[in-house]
């Protein structure tokens, strides 16, 4: 694996958005966010607002990119969010504590997944299930073996009978009331995946190889 690389900057102009408290903000914000991660590889914050606001508790968003990233055992290959208006506890900060972020905010962006990754994740203890009642409801056998995109397509892969027999269905990617939608192209199978209530899914997508999910999100810190 490369080593690790990281960025945390502030935006900058003449209103005081950058300076040692922005800096400081950010290398706790990059810290924070890598201690909710399992793994990062690479990891680029952007701050947006001043430091007479910060100062005030409050920080108009932050966007973050990042690459490689295993969040609850799940693997994502891109991260581009952008958060809305955090409040921000600075007093512990400036005595060199650990950053404490008030209240929720609110997340917009998009995650991008590799085939390859959504196989190692769906078929992890954490997530497995999911991945058996995905090969249940789509191919009616588990376990589910394998993801694959071809071309306009997710393809879902699962071991037959007799022994040895793939079991393979092209799906179509889309979105129904907020989660993601799977369905054949005869439109007569329609599976939505289980969403967690502070998640919502725009769009879904397959772009460059990956699954590509553009939403947004309600993060308690």
């Amino acid at each position: 694996m490369t080593p690790p690389d990281s960025d945390a900057t502030a935006s900058s102009d003449p209103g005081g958005r950058s300076g040692p408290v922005m800096q400081l903000l950010s290398t706790g914000l990059q810290r924070w966010l890598r201690s909710r991660c399992q793994a990062v590889e690479t990891l680029h914050i952007n701050l947006h607002g001043s430091a007479f606001q910060l100062l005030r508790g409050r920080l108009e968003g932050v966007t973050v990119l990042a690459r490689r990233v295993i969040y609850e055992d799940l693997e994502i290959e891109q991260v581009n969010l952008r958060s809305g208006p955090i409040n921000v506890q600075m007093g512990n900060l400036l005595k060199g504590q650990s950053i404490q972020l008030d209240g929720r905010f609110q997340i917009r962006g998009s995650l991008s997944f590799t085939p390859e990754a959504l196989t190692r994740t769906l078929a992890g203890i954490r997530w497995r299930a999911l991945g058996d009642a995905l090969a249940e409801q789509v191919l009616g056998v588990v376990p589910l073996q394998r993801l694959q995109i071809r071309n306009d397509a997710l393809v879902l892969i699962a071991e037959g009978v007799p022994i040895g027999t793939p079991v393979v269905l092209e799906t179509l990617v889309g979105t129904n009331d907020g989660t993601v939608e799977l369905r054949s192209r005869d439109g007569e199978l329609r599976v939505s995946l289980p969403m967690d209530p502070n998640i919502t899914i725009e769009q879904a997508s397959l772009e460059g190889g990956m699954l590509k999910l553009n939403g947004m999100a309600l993060v308690s810190p």
